[in-house]
């Protein structure tokens, strides 16, 4: 989930391609202390990105979400999975408790071993990507008005963040767990990256505004829905049939929770169509930033923007797939059909509805200036060079 813009301020996230980077920035650097031996330091994140803005949404339109619970309930969870109808990462797994177990997991390595490398590069990145679930939650969690107050609660959206999670958390299990048995793959390299990027969170920028936050689920869901289809393209292309399988059972999740979150934002546009174009247009102003765009190994300040690129080069996620979603969501929700806008509102419209082709045109640009890179050593592969 990569190519680099350079309209893109700083990540890239849902847009790979920015060259352009938030700086790492460590605690140490800024205390100043005696030296002492053999201290062990606190953990810090090792990305901070910039000054954030907390709780845009007017309190008056926290009334809005109220209002909707009647709605949510009926619109909106009706797209969760009962648990007994839930497909398990153990369904497509080598049984531990069967005879045959060694064979089938020698069966898994086998049809792993002509996979390239650049492949599982990607692979590990949507895995590690989905393995920080914890931090998609706190985010949501963050969403005035519709967050979970009491960690049980019973209203619509409570329970839809906890069920969605429930689901999701399927995902990262089940690629774990297949690139543990593959062999292919530095899993503890993985495992790192995996701690750092929990420990350092997200940066989203939605504002504690829901409005922000269900724009950005609606794009990141759609998203993953692409990534993860791609993947399970590309596995089918170099033969692990049963590879294939798991990342498009996971692609149809992220379309399913997709669905939801996009008729969330359609509801929004109903009830306030005002306060819901000029929030797409602020969300589009900042950029879509990927949920793991703060990954770290441990060695390669870098890694986010490699993966972006290996991702970008194979055709998994790229910068037409931004557009792409752009334009599909604001076709989704008849943004280009809106009446009765304000100065502001129709300003916001006319800028969203002309960005797809305006990325377009800037992807093209860059592409054509873009300079062969020197191939870069990934943890995550053992320290093989991959092609960027």
């Amino acid at each position: 989930m990569a190519l680099k813009i350079s309209f893109l301020p700083y990540k890239i996230p849902s847009f790979p391609g920015s060259q352009d980077r938030s700086h790492r920035v460590s605690m140490a650097s800024t205390l100043r202390s005696p030296p002492t031996e053999n201290i062990k330091k606190p953990f810090t994140p090792p990305r901070e990105v910039h000054v954030q803005v907390t709780h845009s949404m007017p309190p008056e339109k926290r009334e809005i979400f109220d209002s909707l619970h009647n709605w949510a309930e009926e619109n909106i969870l009706i797209h969760l999975k009962p648990v007994e109808k839930c497909w398990q990462p153990t369904d497509f797994l080598p049984d531990p408790a069967s005879d045959g177990f060694h064979d089938q997991v020698e069966e898994l390595r086998e049809r792993c071993r002509e996979i390239p490398d650049e492949y599982f590069v990607v692979l590990v990145g949507d895995m590690i990507t989905e393995e920080a679930l914890p931090t998609y939650q706190t985010m949501i969690n963050t969403l005035d008005g519709v967050r979970d107050e009491t960690g049980a609660s019973l209203t619509p959206w409570a329970i839809w963040n906890r069920a969605w999670t429930a689901e999701e958390n399927r995902h990262g299990d089940l690629l774990n767990k297949y690139l543990y048995l593959s062999g292919r793959v530095d899993m503890r390299q993985i495992e790192k990256t995996i701690q750092y990027l929990i420990g350092s969170g997200m940066d989203p920028r939605t504002e504690n505004n829901p409005y922000l936050g269900f724009i950005y689920t609606s794009f990141q869901e759609r998203a993953t829905f692409v990534s993860h289809g791609n993947t399970a393209r590309h596995a089918k292309t170099h033969g692990d049939s049963k590879l294939a399988q798991i990342c498009g059972t996971i692609a149809a999740d992220e379309k399913r929770h997709e669905t939801a979150y996009t008729k969330i934002v359609e509801k929004l546009f109903e009830t306030d169509p005002d306060g819901t174009v000029l929030s797409l247009a602020d969300m589009m102003r900042k950029k879509i930033s990927m949920p793991a765009h703060l990954m770290y190994d441990g060695v390669d300040d870098n890694l986010f923007e490699h993966f972006s690129a290996v991702a970008q080069r194979l055709g998994v996620y790229t910068a037409k797939d931004y557009a792409d979603i752009l334009e599909f969501l604001v076709g989704r929700w008849e943004v280009e059909k809106l009446t009765g806008l304000s100065g502001e509102g129709n300003k916001a419209q006319d800028y969203v509805c002309g960005l797809p082709a305006r990325i377009r045109r800037l992807e093209e640009r860059a592409h054509a200036r873009a300079k062969e890179v020197a191939p870069v050593p990934c943890s995550w592969i053992f320290g093989r060079e991959i092609k960027i």
